[in-house]
């Protein structure tokens, strides 16, 4: 990644945050208040939001970067890691595994 580049991801990640911010400083505590923001302001974030999003992909695939999404700690893995010895009969077979 060129310091252009990185600069510019630094950029997008910080505007990113601020939008963020705004957003849950200014959305009500309970749904039946009224939203201090129009529509059309709320549109426009959604949009600048979109934009980041796209723009950061597009650095990372310039880049090379695998695509990085956010998970949860406890979140089971999509791919689980099997031991070679355990693939067809390829490991030693034990008394155990005859029982």
């Amino acid at each position: 990644m060129t310091d252009n580049s990185r600069k510019e991801a630094e950029i997008l990640m910080v505007m990113r945050k601020v939008l963020a911010n705004i957003i849950k400083d200014t959305t009500p505590e309970f749904k039946t208040m009224k939203h201090p923001l129009s529509g059309g302001t709320i549109e426009d974030i959604k949009m600048c939001l979109s934009l980041i999003a796209a723009r950061e992909r597009e650095l990372a695939d310039k880049a090379g970067s695998a695509h990085l999404r956010p998970y949860f700690t406890d979140e089971k893995a999509k791919a689980e890691v099997v031991p070679i010895s355990k693939i067809g009969g390829l490991g030693k077979k034990t008394d155990k595994d005859h029982e």
